[in-house]
């Protein structure tokens, strides 16, 4: 059986269709993010971009998001992937590893992705543009960069069905 194109082809070798393909639909690159100039270290906040459609998790105007946003950044196989989240398909496949079984190109399903509670669906507070660049610090998160507890490969949700959430009391 032929192994699926991310494991045989470099980023470079990729066709537009497959390089696309490899995005899960997370939106987490969508959240503003901040550097500290002296280090380099990004930190995530959770606020999106003014173009993100948060319950879709896409970008409202793809083809012009780049004319429309001064400062959104076009991925591509040359990138530095380390500001990009651990779980995100190009950076796994830039440092080797294999997409994990929620990715709609593993599962054969888009919502994977959210049931496994990858994506920033649910989890936005804020839009740019509606809140202050300099109350951003007031929005940092920490959880993009992080693989949420569940997401593992022994850890498959059956088709169809929802990770639960504890609910507070």
């Amino acid at each position: 059986m032929t192994k699926p194109f991310w494991q045989r082809k470099s980023l470079k070798e990729m066709t537009t269709a497959e390089w696309e393909s490899l995005c899960d639909g997370c939106a987490r690159c969508c959240l503003e993010k901040l550097e500290d100039e002296d280090t380099g270290k990004v930190y995530y906040t959770n606020v999106a971009c003014r173009l993100l459609d948060c319950e879709a998790c896409r970008c409202s105007d793809y083809e012009n998001r780049m004319k429309r946003v001064k400062d959104c950044v076009k991925i591509t196989p040359e990138e530095q992937f380390f500001w990009l989240p651990k779980t995100c398909g190009y950076r796994r496949v830039a440092e080797g590893k294999d997409l994990e079984w929620w990715h709609p190109l593993v599962s054969g399903n888009p919502d994977t992705v959210h049931e496994a509670g990858i994506s920033v669906r649910g989890r936005v507070g804020g839009i740019e543009g509606k809140v202050r660049v300099r109350d951003y610090p007031d929005y940092l998160v920490r959880w993009p960069m992080l693989e949420p507890k569940g997401s593992s490969k022994n850890k498959k949700l059956e088709p169809g069905k929802k990770k639960s959430r504890a609910k507070k009391a």
